[in-house]
């Protein structure tokens, strides 16, 4: 299978108190054409960054992407000018971001902002850009679509600020797009409806996805395949459903034990001990020993590196044909 985008050994780091410290360390995936890739982990473990590493949008300084390829089309993204890069950023890729209502310009109407996409990426006349805006905001299930795209960012819901923002990163028909926890401070309902019409619009128009979330009932739901990120670092990768019958690393299993059970009502939820380690203040070793059950004395020496423990199927852990989910 081809893949429409690809991280390899990127590393990202950010200047703190004049020292520099490393955020993201050495992270590779794949995101295979027309299928949904996960990213999931705790607040901290580097998600975010590496998406916004792929859309170079990393604020250089305090940030720098230090090193590592992000290929797309045959090329490296970290190789462009700034000038190949904004044709391809928003246009061939696209990214919906953690809050819409920030990430929408309060001055500005919905419908400008959809169309400044569009009049910055193709030749479109004024008149069909505003039927595209409004054909946009149909697709995304924006009711009254052409009283709405006259609305201001504050005149809209949550949600349909969100689908706002799905139609201006969908609006130029991207190869790729990166979903960035694009459920966050929606109620159940709406998020369901946010997931079903990525879902839709990835299947109608066979562009590949990277999900970023911490929620892993999310990617239960739509994802391929999952990659699980710690520290900055990824910790197990697998198909979605491999990934959730049998974990192969005691962070994956933490994750998964601390989704609530909805026929237990009185089950006490099962939280992972422990904090994320800040950048900087990495342990030596596996950067999960201080959190881990499983923790032996060579994970506080060495470090385990991401190895195959089975058919596409691989785990950061000395210890991984061990590891069991509990029930």
């Amino acid at each position: 299978m081809t893949d429409a985008l690809q991280i390899k050994d990127l590393r990202v780091s950010f200047e703190s108190d004049k020292k520099k410290v490393e955020v993201v360390s050495g992270v590779s995936l794949s995101v295979p054409e027309g299928k949904v890739v996960g990213v999931v982990g705790e607040s901290g473990c580097g998600k975010t960054v590496t998406a916004l590493s792929v859309m170079r949008l990393i604020p250089e300084p305090p940030g720098s992407i230090d090193s590592g390829e992000i290929i797309f089309d045959g090329g490296d993204l970290l190789s462009y000018s700034d000038r190949d890069m904004r044709a391809v950023r928003g246009n061939r890729i696209s990214m919906i971001f953690q809050e819409p209502i920030s990430s929408l310009n309060p001055v500005f109407t919905v419908g400008d902002q959809i169309g400044e996409a569009l009049k910055t990426h193709t030749r479109l006349s004024n008149s069909e850009v505003r039927d595209r805006v409004i054909e946009l905001l149909n697709l995304v299930g924006i009711p009254s679509a052409e009283q709405r795209m006259k609305n201001y960012p504050h005149e809209m819901s949550g949600g349909m600020s969100q689908r706002v923002m799905i139609a201006m990163a969908l609006s130029c028909n991207p190869e790729v797009l990166i979903a960035d926890e694009p459920t966050t401070a929606l109620d159940v309902t709406i998020q369901a409806g946010i997931l079903e019409l990525i879902d839709e619009l990835r299947v109608k128009m066979g562009m590949a996805v990277l999900l970023i979330t911490h929620d892993l009932g999310i990617i239960a739901e739509v994802a391929d395949e999952v990659y699980v990120m710690y520290a900055g670092k990824v910790v197990e990768h697998a198909d979605t459903r491999d990934l959730f019958a049998s974990p192969k690393h005691p962070y994956t299993v933490g994750l998964l034990n601390s989704i609530p059970d909805l026929k237990e009502s009185k089950e006490v939820l099962k939280a992972i001990p422990g904090v994320v380690p800040s950048p900087g203040n990495y342990p030596a070793g596996c950067r999960f020993q201080d959190r881990c059950p499983m923790v032996i004395d060579r994970c506080r020496s060495q470090e385990p590196p991401l190895s195959d423990v089975g058919v596409r199927h691989y785990s950061a852990c000395f210890r991984a044909h061990e590891v069991r989910l509990e029930g």
